[in-house]
């Protein structure tokens, strides 16, 4: 089992920036391959950022690449999104996720082990 618990969402301004943290226990997160995802209201949830196992990997979609870039540190079992230029569509809960499948991936489906989000809202 991992227990995964974000922090760090926030009201800013369009423009600014957030760092959003995910802290793990239990299990180390050495071991999963770690994702972003968000969900705002009436919307699917729907990917974010992606880092693999070492950190060596990444993964990120379109609408955030350049703007947001995710992290880890092992040691501490921690998890980080670093967000700037924020823009309002940003706004959304944001989950922090594990997965334990082999490969690195967008898909919210193979992902075991969930947050329970931190709000993130940029005001225009």
């Amino acid at each position: 089992q991992v227990q995964l618990v974000e922090s760090g969402g926030g009201l800013v301004q369009a423009g600014g920036s957030l760092t959003l943290s995910c802290a793990a226990s239990g299990r180390t997160t050495s071991r999963f391959h770690m994702g972003w995802f968000r969900q705002a209201p009436g919307k699917e949830r729907e990917f974010v950022a992606a880092i693999s196992e070492s950190g060596i990997s990444a993964l990120s979609p379109d609408a955030v690449k350049g703007r947001f870039t995710i992290s880890r540190d092992n040691d501490k079992n921690a998890v980080y999104l670093q967000m700037t230029s924020l823009k309002p569509e940003d706004t959304a809960v944001y989950y922090c996720a594990a997965s334990s499948n082999f490969l690195l991936s967008r898909n919210l489906a193979v992902y075991d082990y969930w947050g329970q989000g931190t709000q993130v809202t940029v005001s225009s």
